[in-house]
């Protein structure tokens, strides 16, 4: 399994290290993120998920804990854009609910027309072994959704380490992502579990599920 922090050793190339940073999009990953959202507002809701994604064949699985007003609730999905299906598994009832997936699959990338803030080092590389990683920073905005955005991504490897989204009316999401690896490690995590063979299309109910899946993927 390749770390994030095995992107450190990319550092020592100086020459590199110098040329512009320019938008980037990971085809495959997956690790862990957790988010915060509704720091300007008293509803807020703390959120910590598994994720592995597929860019090529739009397939993505997400799994997350979601606590909201002292209430916790967990959430398997799995999203198939190709077929425009989404799948909710709950395994501890072996039920399994399949809805239409309207909205386009967006890959974790930085957008083409995002403007570059800066580039800086997390952590250290004033000592060997200290294992600092560069990062730039990047802002732009989307009208169609209200929203401002601010990522932050590694110079190697375009994987994500944070982001700032403000959403008019809803307030200012907060993300973190760690333990990323590059690659999907289970060729099986895009298949539906035996509980989903025979379950049959629904609209969800859940209005938790539209607003996680609006904001991380």
């Amino acid at each position: 399994m390749r770390a994030l922090s095995l992107l450190a050793v990319c550092l020592g190339l100086a020459a590199v290290a110098t040329e512009k940073p320019h938008p980037c999009s990971k085809r495959q990953t997956g690790g862990g993120g957790g988010s915060f959202k509704g720091l300007e507002y008293p509803e807020g809701k703390i959120i910590a998920e598994r994720f592995s994604y597929d860019t090529p064949s739009q397939q993505a699985r997400v799994r997350a804990l979601i606590v909201h007003h002292n209430q916790t609730s967990f959430v398997d999905l799995l999203l198939l854009y190709k077929e425009g299906v989404s799948y909710e598994i709950s395994y501890p009832n072996q039920t399994c609910k399949k809805a239409p997936l309207k909205t386009p699959f967006r890959p974790i990338e930085i957008p083409p027309d995002a403007k570059l803030l800066g580039k800086m080092v997390l952590g250290t590389n004033s000592a060997p072994g200290m294992g600092g990683v560069l990062i730039n920073s990047w802002a732009g905005a989307v009208p169609v959704l209200k929203a401002k955005y601010k990522l932050t991504f590694t110079e190697f490897g375009c994987l994500p380490i944070s982001s700032q989204i403000h959403v008019e009316n809803v307030g200012l999401i907060l993300t973190s992502f760690y333990d990323l690896v590059i690659g999907i490690e289970d060729p099986n995590e895009f298949i539906p579990p035996p509980s989903c063979d025979k379950a049959e299309l629904q609209q969800l109910e859940n209005e938790e599920l539209k607003d996680f899946l609006r904001f991380f993927i």
